[in-house]
């Protein structure tokens, strides 16, 4: 507090003197982290499901909130569920050999899923459970603001889009939500059942890492 007044009073002191301060306008840097924060908290105390009865541990998400690339999946597995964070099991690995072949870490950008609780079984999410969850990401996505959006297999792609298409009639080709562009491709864990897949997710990504650069351009 001493520390405090001391700058202040110096501050006030160099005014004196004639110089001028330029008011910041600035949106601190943990500003969007206070809200994840606020929205995590939120998804503990939620009842809207039966979901909350089973989980060990609600999955906010995680990486870069400032990031311009946001990957949504599913629902969290049985090592999400305990661990309390997104994408850690064998899915998870691939999907950070996807961020790294893409030339990023996958600190750099933000990974969520729809469902924040893992279904019992690791069960295809119910139609009351995405629509109890989807407020959440729809936040999720207001607060960090991104430009591009990568959709990780049917579900995810489905809730986002409003479509009953399956992620074979939908990958690889640009979409938009509410201004942010969206590219849907398989989930990580489709292609380790289905490596044959690789190969065309590969294509999508290629796409997604060349509008993440040209977005990025834009941004400097």
């Amino acid at each position: 507090m001493e520390g405090e007044k001391t700058i202040l009073a110096f501050l006030k002191h160099l005014q004196l003197l004639g110089f001028q301060f330029i008011p910041l306008q600035r949106e601190n840097c943990d500003d969007r982290e206070r809200e994840l924060e606020n929205l995590r908290l939120e998804i503990l105390r939620c009842k809207a499901c039966p979901l909350y009865k089973t989980r060990k541990n609600p999955v906010l998400g995680e990486g870069n909130p400032h990031s311009i690339l946001l990957f949504v999946g599913e629902a969290p597995g049985a090592e999400e569920d305990e661990q309390g964070r997104p994408f850690v099991g064998k899915a998870g690995e691939l999907l950070t050999k996807i961020i790294k072949a893409m030339g990023l870490e996958r600190g750099e950008v933000y990974i969520t899923n729809v469902l924040k609780c893992r279904p019992p079984g690791n069960r295809n999410p119910r139609p009351e459970e995405i629509k109890a969850c989807w407020p959440f990401l729809e936040r999720q996505i207001e607060i960090i603001k991104p430009k591009l959006i990568c959709t990780l297999g049917t579900f995810a792609t489905q809730t986002l889009l409003g479509t009953q298409e399956k992620i074979t009639s939908q990958r690889g080709t640009f979409k938009e939500w509410k201004g942010i562009k969206v590219l849907p491709t398989f989930h990580p864990a489709f292609l380790l059942r289905n490596p044959q897949y690789k190969r065309l997710a590969w294509d999508d990504i290629k796409k997604l890492m060349a509008e993440y650069q040209n977005l990025k351009s834009r941004d400097v």
